[in-house]
This record gives C-alpha cells, sequence and structure tokens, in this order.
C-alpha cells in the first residue's frame, strides 16, 4: 500500500512539474538559419515565390519519395498552395505563400494538422549574391507538451533541416547561375 501511495504522490509531482514548468517556458519558438547564395535576389526569390521547385531543395523531400502533393492557386506569389501527404517522416500538412514583397520577403503559412506556424524567407543583398535567412515562428498557446518541446526540441530538430535545405537550394541556385 506504501508503494501504491509513493508512486500516485510521485506521479501527481511530476505532473504539476511539467504542467506548472511549462507556464514558465516561452509560448513562442523562433528557429533562424542563414546562407549566402551567389546568385541575384531575383533568382532566389523566384525559386522561392513558387512551390514548383521545391522538392528540388527540400530538406523533407527525400524522406519520402512516395509522398503526395497537391498545387492550388496561383503558381506563384500570394495564395499559391502546396499540400502533402507522406509517410510517418513527413506526414501531412500545407504551406500557402502570405505574403510575397520582390526580392525581400516571402511568407508562408504553415499547417500541419495539429500545429500551425509561419516560415519567412528573408533576402538581402551581400556582395554579388543573395544572404537568405529562413525562419520558423511556432506558437504553443498554453500546450504544457508544445511548450516543451519548442523550448527544448524544435531549434534542434528544425535548424538540422533548415541547415539542409539552405545548402540544397544554395547548390541548385548556384548551379543554375554558372
Amino acid at each position: 500500500m506504501k508503494l501504491l501511495k509513493w508512486l500516485l504522490v510521485t506521479v501527481v509531482v511530476l505532473g504539476a512539474v511539467v504542467v506548472g514548468g511549462s507556464l514558465f517556458l516561452p509560448a513562442t519558438t523562433h528557429v533562424e538559419r542563414s546562407a549566402t547564395i551567389k546568385a541575384p535576389p531575383s533568382e532566389v526569390f523566384a525559386t522561392l515565390d513558387s512551390f514548383e521547385s521545391f522538392n528540388k531543395w527540400s530538406p523533407w523531400a527525400e524522406m519520402d519519395p512516395n509522398a503526395k502533393y497537391t498545387y492550388t492557386g496561383p503558381a506563384s506569389g500570394v495564395g499559391a498552395k502546396m499540400a502533402w501527404v507522406g509517410n510517418q517522416s513527413v506526414g501531412s500538412g500545407s504551406q500557402e505563400i502570405l505574403e510575397s514583397v520582390p526580392h525581400t520577403r516571402i511568407v508562408n503559412a504553415l499547417d500541419f494538422g495539429t500545429s500551425k506556424a509561419k516560415a519567412t524567407y528573408s533576402l538581402a543583398t551581400d556582395g554579388a549574391g543573395t544572404r537568405l535567412t529562413w525562419s520558423l515562428d511556432s506558437e504553443h498557446g498554453y500546450n504544457p507538451i508544445n511548450r516543451w518541446f519548442g523550448a527544448l526540441a524544435l531549434d534542434k530538430m528544425i535548424g538540422r533541416d533548415y541547415e539542409k535545405g539552405l545548402a540544397k537550394l544554395k547548390t541548385l541556385l548556384e548551379s543554375q547561375s554558372l
């Protein structure tokens, strides 16, 4: 009986720590990675402002080569939308361009079903090339699991994918500029 009481108290205390502790964690997470690409901002922007070439550089495309993609709305710019259904690695969801400022900035709404976020591409001239910053902003509300995940794992997981995607995009665009 003592063991059962001890276990119950331990579970209640751990639950309180997890839930209570999450209230001290940020309700949002920002992840950001950058790369310099030897291509003019107009070329980088044109590639990012459409989902037509997304899977040529996406860090997630190779995780499920059999994923199904659908494209709706205009071919580029505000309203262009891509949805996917894939395996456990890529899941299902959609992204839609919400804001498109030529050669400067693109904002995408991401919908993963259980969570939503915004991804932003910020472009700036850097010598003869373009400094591209890819960021993700995710809101967690009061969900304790999402707050812990955002604080402890999101930057590491998404950051690694963003670095891989930026490297692939750099290779793609620099090989086209030759």
